[in-house]
């Protein structure tokens, strides 16, 4: 049995993941669309008739202007509020306008994350703008962006040997922090009670080739099939903190850095499924805040 149930824009989104690589290999050579042209034809596929109004105010994106290496991208999404009770972010959107899948990623927010701020790392096709937009809790969208210089990131090889993936897939370590390294301050009122408490930081990272389905085989030289991760959730006992919706965009071996409120539970658990229904499980004790990994 699955431990992950897809939402039917999850499904959705995969389906115009595959469509999306469709369209690209059938591009003529050189054939290319401006970065600022492909935003407003993205942004109805993806978001509809919604209006979306400027975020600065609501979160910061940090991404290198010209990234070292195409297929991890680092990614910083730092959230300028603290998540309160009666307004927060409950889902963050990760696009990449010009990747074949432009969804890099969908994070939805359980109430006691405490601050939507959130790292990982991503593929990056071609020049391109990365927009993070940001659902408040009243359904409002906030949006922000930075161009980055890269290009080949979804058809790069991968970095590791194919037996040695194989072989540590699934595998997951867990990053605890005794208190949150961000600008906020450490007491933050919680969406869940508005009483206030420590904010604290964990980083889940993942053992997974991540193949985009456009990288090939040295060897054969076939096309590798795509085979990502695709769900990813994060509890405190049974809470959840973040569940996180993947794509072909986020690079190999994804990582997550996040925040959470400790709720009183000892133990952080991690359920993983890939498009493969591969399902991948992890439990960790939660340290005291004077401790950290």
């Amino acid at each position: 049995m699955r431990a992950l149930t897809l939402t039917s824009a999850n499904m959705a989104r995969r389906f115009l993941t595959s469509l999306a690589l469709f369209a690209v290999a059938s591009l003529p050579a050189g054939a290319a669309v401006a970065a600022e042209d492909i935003w407003p034809e993205l942004k109805e596929d993806i978001f509809g008739d919604r209006p979306i109004l400027d975020g600065q105010d609501w979160v910061q994106l940090e991404a290198p202007y010209r990234a070292h290496d195409a297929a991890v991208v680092p990614i910083d999404i730092a959230a300028l509020r603290p998540q309160e009770k009666d307004r927060y972010i409950k889902s963050i959107t990760l696009v990449i306008d010009e990747n074949p899948a432009p969804v890099a990623a969908v994070f939805h927010l359980g109430k006691s994350i405490g601050l939507a701020s959130l790292s990982t790392r991503v593929r990056v096709n071609a020049y391109s703008h990365i927009r993070a937009i940001a659902e408040a809790n009243d359904g409002q969208l906030y949006m922000v962006s930075r161009f980055v210089k890269a290009s080949g990131g979804c058809s790069a090889p991968a970095g590791k040997d194919p037996d040695e993936a194989l072989a540590s897939m699934g595998r997951m370590k867990l990053r605890q922090f005794p208190m949150s390294t961000k600008p906020a301050a450490p007491k933050v009122s919680t969406a869940v009670s508005g009483g206030m408490s420590e904010l604290r930081e964990a980083q889940i990272m993942i053992r997974h080739p991540n193949h985009s389905g456009l990288q090939m085989d040295q060897i054969t030289r076939y096309f590798i099939p795509a085979h990502y991760v695709s769900d990813i959730e994060v509890r405190q006992g049974d809470e959840v903190i973040l569940a996180v919706e993947g794509a072909i965009s986020l690079s190999e071996d994804p990582s997550i850095r996040f925040h959470y409120v400790p709720n009183g539970s000892s133990q952080l658990n991690v359920v993983i499924e890939d498009t493969e229904d591969q399902v991948f499980t992890k439990s960790w004790d939660i340290q005291s805040a004077s401790s950290g990994s």
